[in-house]
Parts: C-alpha cells; sequence; structure tokens
C-alpha cells in the first residue's frame, strides 16, 4: 500500500491535527506558508494526492481512491481522528473522505467547491500542457512560452510551473512535470464531471468560497446541506477560486474561528 506524500509542521504540538489537500495540479508547496502559520496552535498535514507532487502514480482516480488514501495515510500516521481541509479537487476529497469514514473526521473545512459534478472546464489548460514537448524544451522559460499560447493568465502559468522538475535518467536529464498528467486527463471527467457519491456526514462543516469566484452558487447551499447539514458557509472577499492565497489573511481567519483556534496576544 502506498502512503501520500507529505510535509508536516507543528509535529510536537499536542491537538487534533489538521490534513490539507490541494487542488487539480496543485502540490503541497501551494499551502507552505498557511501551514506554517496554523502549525504554531496543531499539527498540519500538507499532503499531495496522488497523481500529484511528490505522491505515487497510478491509473485510478476517483473520489473513493482519494477517500481511501486519506484512510491509509491516517492509520500509517496512528491518526485515529482529524480535521481535513481540502481546496478544489482536494475539497471533493475530503467531502468523499467525510462521508465514507465519518468516525475518523472532526471537523471539515471544503473550500471552493460543491459535491456537485462540474463541466468539464479545464480543456484548453490540459492542451497547454499536453503540447510541451520535453525532448526539445531545455528551460522554465520555454515551457512557459508554449502555455502562453494557451493560457493567457500569468498567475496561472507560474501555478503549473511550480510542477517542473528535472528528471534524470543515466547521464541525460530533462524537464517534466510532477503531476501525472496522463490520468489526469483520461480520468478527467471521473473526478470533476462527478458529484461525489450520495450519503450524510453529519459533523461540523465549513463552506469557504471566493466572493469572486463561481464554483459555489447560492442555490449549492440547498444540496450542501442535505449531504452536510451542519454546514456553515463564509464569502471571502476580494478573493477568486484561489482563495487561500487570494486573501490569506481572511482565509486563515476563517479556518482558525471555525477550529476554535484562540491567539492569545503576549503582553511585553
Amino acid at each position: 500500500m502506498e502512503i501520500l506524500h507529505s510535509k508536516i509542521f507543528g509535529e510536537n504540538v499536542s491537538s487534533t491535527p489538521l490534513l490539507v489537500f490541494h487542488g487539480l495540479f496543485g502540490m503541497l508547496d501551494n499551502w507552505g506558508s498557511f501551514g506554517k502559520e496554523l502549525g504554531e496552535f496543531l499539527p498540519v498535514h500538507l499532503i499531495d494526492l496522488r497523481n500529484h507532487g511528490r505522491s505515487f502514480h497510478s491509473e485510478n482516480m476517483s473520489h473513493d481512491d482519494l477517500a481511501d488514501d486519506i484512510a491509509n495515510y491516517m492509520t500509517h500516521y496512528g491518526i485515529e481522528k482529524a480535521h481535513v481541509l481540502g481546496h478544489s479537487l482536494g475539497g471533493k476529497a475530503v467531502m468523499q473522505f467525510a462521508i465514507n469514514y465519518p468516525e475518523k473526521v472532526d471537523k471539515l473545512i471544503v473550500v471552493d467547491i460543491s459535491p456537485k459534478a462540474y463541466p468539464p472546464h479545464h480543456q484548453g489548460i490540459i492542451k497547454a500542457l499536453e503540447t510541451v514537448d520535453f525532448n526539445t524544451v531545455a528551460s522554465r522559460n520555454e515551457v512557459e512560452a508554449v502555455l502562453t499560447q494557451y493560457i493567457p493568465e500569468k498567475s496561472t502559468i507560474q501555478f503549473l510551473a511550480k510542477n517542473l522538475y528535472w528528471e534524470e535518467s543515466g547521464d541525460s536529464k530533462k524537464l517534466n512535470w510532477r503531476f501525472n498528467l496522463k490520468t489526469l486527463s483520461e480520468k478527467y471527467n471521473e473526478f470533476v464531471s462527478n458529484a461525489i457519491k450520495y450519503g450524510v456526514f453529519q459533523g461540523e462543516a465549513l463552506f469557504i468560497a471566493g466572493e469572486k469566484s463561481n464554483y459555489i452558487l447560492p442555490q449549492d447551499e440547498f444540496s450542501i446541506k442535505q449531504q452536510f447539514p451542519k454546514a456553515q458557509f463564509v464569502k471571502i472577499k476580494n478573493a477568486a477560486h484561489w482563495v487561500q492565497a487570494d486573501n490569506p489573511v481572511d482565509f486563515s481567519i476563517a479556518v482558525k474561528d471555525f477550529l476554535q483556534i484562540k491567539i492569545t496576544k503576549q503582553s511585553f
């Protein structure tokens, strides 16, 4: 059984740990400053989903697979119960996990995603990624130049380029993606255009949406409550889909409030 790759902050803090999962084409490094900040109050595990970052590659990519990975990870580290937080695809993973393994979840935090099926909307990005020929590009700048032909947003290109690394084979080395593009492309409909399986999680849940994002619509709140009856909703100002990057201060406050992390100011 393969265990997801992670980076742990606040390992020696005695409190319920928080497991954090990134979105599609992301990696745990995207959450570094958040992990460091919250690691002062509780153990924080930043985790690479399967087929992402330094975690294992697999041909399977269903919501149930992702949920089982979290359960296996907790067993491996001897964690009986945890808070789980997931953004976008990571949010789908933690929702399915909370439904499949409710006894392992203390509090659930879902960032800018709902349980519903979404129409395919990453085709442009996948096409751009597949167009990069690593036999001909010799630098990150050259890769970014290829992506620029398909993706207008510089921030998206920079986000994707964080996944580049030098792959060594024998005496030579060439650039490659850390994520498993083949499976993510082939199984895309399975994890994006599929709702999470029906079930009900009776525990506490917080759904955080970006004010400028349309991933959680007002009408989604009813269906969310069907599966997560104790769901609370928070909108983060001046934030689009990457809520934690667009407004890290308000995002962090929302998470701390929900987890009831009390910040006491030191008196000098």
